[in-house]
């Protein structure tokens, strides 16, 4: 089993800035890919942001530019830096573990208004 904690979500108002952590733990593999995903309300999960164990990132065209995924394996963390934050930012940001298997966190709420 493997467990994730994501953290640092709230309201920030637009043009501002937020960092999210997932931490991992449990059964983790040595290689594993990490992602960040949203969902806003009455839309469907999508993803934000991916990087695989040896660094490679990719991004949504919505947040390239202004997002920035990272991870520190010694920490088994990985980060979401979010800056010019828009209203359509707005959503409940998950973290995923791929693996052999795809585990979840339980979500954290960002919320982009003025």
């Amino acid at each position: 089993q493997v467990q994730l904690v994501e953290s640092g979500g709230g309201l920030v108002q637009p043009g501002g800035s937020l960092r999210l952590s997932c931490a991992v733990s449990g059964s983790i593999f040595s290689i594993y890919n990490m992602g960040w995903y949203r969902q806003a309300p009455g839309k469907q999960r999508e993803l934000v942001a991916e990087i695989t164990s040896g660094g490679r990132t990719n991004y949504a065209d919505s947040v390239k530019g202004r997002f920035t995924i990272s991870r520190d394996n010694a920490k088994n963390t990985v980060y979401l830096q979010m800056n010019s934050l828009k209203p359509e930012d707005t959503a409940v940001y998950y973290c995923k573990y791929s693996s052999t298997y795809d585990y979840w966190g339980q979500g954290t709420q960002v919320t982009v208004s003025s």
